[in-house]
């Protein structure tokens, strides 16, 4: 039998500080159960589901008409904001105040959601049905599972009276998908004083799981930025019954073809390198750890391979790795017999945060190579980006919690889509997504965000509202 020597006090510091944190973990889930329930979580969010409140049309008010008086019953201070040509399109702030010794905490979810087409759902898509332990309705996913779990945790912290080091700003904005105008747009520009914080928690992350199990832990520190690029073809008018070399169709599609195959140059960021590196260690192939070893050095002959393999079989994952180019739209001619002089097609851009637009442009006008089609940015509904650091107290927090709550590696998340966040990085804010645990066989099948039936597990909804208070709390409070 061997005798296990005494700890030394350098060894002994950090279990002292486990033990600690195993105690303040207990205490904050009694504290927890105390300020509210599962049925209260299950209660807001159904009655918030049932709120239609897609865009377009884009009508927010019910929805801020229902936070509204949730949070003044509680005594909690609640202000609205709205275009004065958008009064059905408001945006609400909610604020528990700290003692000031630390930068506030922003709390941000969208109140709107994209629009259905009814007749293709199998339970009605604003019931918030729960059937076999999910529940189905527009916006489980995208974004009123961040709505209610930003709710649920002002109205606890309130109740606990726990001790605030920093405010703590709940955000429920309108317009986000695609109205950004009258949502976060007007926020930053008219009333950035009542939303400014040190740290913010909004969508753009969730828990990929498989077979029923956490396998990682995605927190979004980045996204790519939205832009668009047009390509003009012109060439000569004529009849279709001769054919000619100056066709404008011929040379546009000859255009989008060289930039649908062109790779732009891969680089790294430090979420990019986290999220791969971390990859390479954790995965259970050896073949997918080895491609994403690769990739940690980009200009090798392994990473193109790799990078070949993302962009055929994996390319969310390639997307995540450059500035990326999707042609969406394309307009050539206007009847079969007129070849016309004109034609055009838009392109779904998508930047790294650090890409300069006019070197990427020069870049797509030389891949093109065709001085018959011009190569132009278009106007769209954009904002500059950043990234969020890795190394802050938010993000540390934020790590040490979900690895705690979903026994699962944490990695940092490139969001190759658009969120509300970039607006707040732009001024400095340190925005982190957050979301529950979505099974990763779900979308394939029309169950995810966006679907036709998107839904949720009601046991990951409640895990998820748990896990983000417990961040709030070990975020706010001393």
């Amino acid at each position: 039998m061997r005798v296990r020597p005494p700890l030394s006090p350098t060894l002994l510091r950090p279990v002292l500080l486990a033990l600690a944190l195993a105690h303040a973990t207990t205490a904050g889930a009694a504290e927890q159960s105390a300020a509210f329930s599962e049925q209260e979580t299950l209660r807001h969010f159904q009655s918030l589901v049932r709120i239609e409140s897609t865009d377009p049309p884009g009508s927010e008010i019910a929805v801020t008409e229902y936070l509204t008086r949730v949070l003044q019953a509680e005594g909690i201070e609640v202000e609205t904001y709205a275009l004065p040509d958008q009064p059905q399109r408001p945006n609400l702030v909610a604020r528990l105040r700290g003692n000031g010794s630390k930068r506030p905490l922003l709390l941000m979810a969208h109140q709107d959601t994209v629009n259905v087409d009814a007749a293709r759902w199998a339970f009605p898509p604003f019931s918030a049905t729960r059937d076999s332990g999910w529940i189905y309705g527009r916006g489980t996913l995208d974004d009123k599972d961040n709505l209610t779990a930003s709710l649920v945790t002002i109205l606890a912290l309130k109740r606990s009276g726990v001790v605030l080091d920093r405010d703590v700003i709940f955000l429920a904005e309108s317009g986000e998908e695609g109205a950004f105008h009258v949502g976060i747009k007007y926020m930053v520009a008219n009333h950035y004083d009542a939303i400014d914080a040190e740290f913010c928690l909004a969508e753009g992350g969730s828990v990929r799981r498989v077979n029923g199990r956490a396998e990682s832990v995605g927190i979004g520190t980045t996204e790519k930025l939205p832009r668009a690029l047009s390509l003009t073809a012109r060439g000569i008018a004529g009849h279709g019954s001769v054919p000619l070399q100056s066709n404008a169709i011929v040379r546009l599609s000859r255009a989008i073809t060289r930039v649908a195959d062109w790779q732009p140059p891969v680089r790294l960021s430090d979420t990019t390198t986290s999220y791969f590196a971390q990859l390479a260690r954790t995965a259970s192939d050896p073949a997918s750890r080895a491609r994403y070893q690769a990739v940690l050095n980009p200009q090798s002959a392994d990473a193109a391979a790799a990078i070949a393999y993302f962009r055929q079989q994996e390319p969310a994952t390639a997307a995540i790795l450059s500035s990326t180019i999707s042609p969406t739209l394309v307009e050539a001619g206007y009847r079969i017999n007129v070849i016309p002089s004109e034609t055009s097609a838009t392109l779904d851009t998508r930047l790294l945060p650090d890409e300069d637009e006019t070197t990427f442009l020069a870049a797509v006008t030389a891949v093109v190579d065709d001085p018959s089609v011009e190569v132009a940015w278009v106007p769209r509904d954009d904002a500059s980006g950043a990234s969020s650091p890795l190394n802050t107290e938010a993000y540390r927090t934020i790590e040490r919690l979900y690895a705690a709550a979903y026994q699962a590696p944490v990695l940092p998340l490139t969001g190759t889509g658009a969120t509300d966040s970039r607006f707040l990085r732009a001024k400095g804010m340190q925005c982190y997504g957050v979301g529950p645990g979505i099974d990763e066989e779900d979308a394939p099948l029309g169950y995810g965000a966006h679907s036709d039936q998107e839904r949720i597990l009601e046991s990951e909804l409640q895990r998820f509202v748990k896990t983000y208070y417990d961040i709030v709390v070990a975020l706010a409070a001393p």
